[in-house]
């Protein structure tokens, strides 16, 4: 059986540091970001995030690590893509200013793509909304701003906390992370807000990069308190500006801080499953927030 990696046997020296898995006897406080292991000054290779063992970085493993692919691979356990480290989050920078360039030449689109629950459109002379059928706009609704100072302040977040972010995690699991934080904020504001109340905007995505970070700052070791001071100002921001849908801020981090929770915590062989579970678990919580809600509603 193997040991896990830091178990409560590692050697330790007489101040608990833990040795270097290379160098036995040498005490350390770092471990490598992708295997757990403790690795000493000698043995770190800097990575996009943190740092790795030798072993990790040649994709191979020593003491009985499973030999995996040669690139090496972020904290989150994801592949170093070649490229744009920031691909994704221009894509979604690219996404929310051309939704925002089209709507503002036609002002209509918004009543068609926009959150809301069930509510009479006199325009068309029907009613509208999620529970009327139109799950789309629980989507739709993230990449949606009307005001000028809305999309530029979204932007500008997904700028700042989506490219580091985006390094640590890699491309995928930092699109789910995304998708599905935009995603909770809008079934938790469809629960809760009046169901002829229209929401829209990518904050709910956003507070969820929020709260991912929170977490990667943390299990990185770095100074917390420059992210969560920004944090505490967007809260009381949330709570205290008229006209911001606070459900969907609550939704987006949440949903961010758990599932950044499950992809770089210390889960050793079980990480992918307890990934993905989270990932799985978050979706099941916001199609079963939509089912209820609309099941009151009609």
């Amino acid at each position: 059986m193997e040991q896990a990696p830091g178990s409560p046997q590692e050697p330790q020296d007489a101040h608990g540091l833990p040795s270097c898995h290379r160098h036995a006897g040498v005490p350390t406080g770092v471990r490598c970001t992708r295997c757990d292991r403790p690795i000493c000054p000698e043995c770190m290779v800097e990575a996009s995030v943190g740092f790795q063992c030798p072993e990790c970085v040649r994709g191979g493993s020593g003491t009985g690590h499973a030999r995996t692919a040669n690139q090496p691979r972020t904290i989150a356990g994801g592949v170093v893509s070649a490229g744009d480290p920031q691909l994704i989050t221009k894509v979604m920078i690219g996404l929310n200013l051309l939704v925002f360039l089209v709507v503002w030449q036609k002002p209509d689109l918004l009543r068609e793509l926009y959150l809301i629950g069930l509510a009479y459109d006199p325009r068309i002379d029907r009613v509208v909304g999620v529970a009327d059928g139109e799950w789309y706009r629980l989507v739709t609704s993230t990449f949606l701003h009307q005001e000028l100072w809305h999309i530029g302040f979204n932007v500008l977040s997904l700028w700042v906390l989506g490219g580091p972010l985006e390094a640590a995690l890699g491309r995928a699991r930092y699109l789910v992370l995304y998708l599905l934080s935009g995603l909770a904020g809008s079934a938790l504001t469809y629960l809760v807000q009046a169901p002829n109340e229209p929401a829209l905007g990518a904050s709910g995505a956003v507070f969820g990069l929020l709260g991912a970070t929170v977490v990667l700052v943390r299990r990185l070791n770095y100074d917390a308190r420059p992210i969560m001071a920004l944090l505490v100002l967007n809260l009381v921001i949330t709570f205290f500006w008229d006209r911001i849908a606070w459900q969907a801020h609550i939704g987006g981090l949440v949903c961010g801080a758990v599932l950044a929770y499950a992809m770089v915590g210390r889960a050793g062989r079980r990480r992918p499953a307890v990934q993905w579970g989270a990932c799985g678990l978050m979706l099941l919580l916001s199609v079963g927030a939509v089912l209820l809600r609309t099941t009151a509603l009609t």
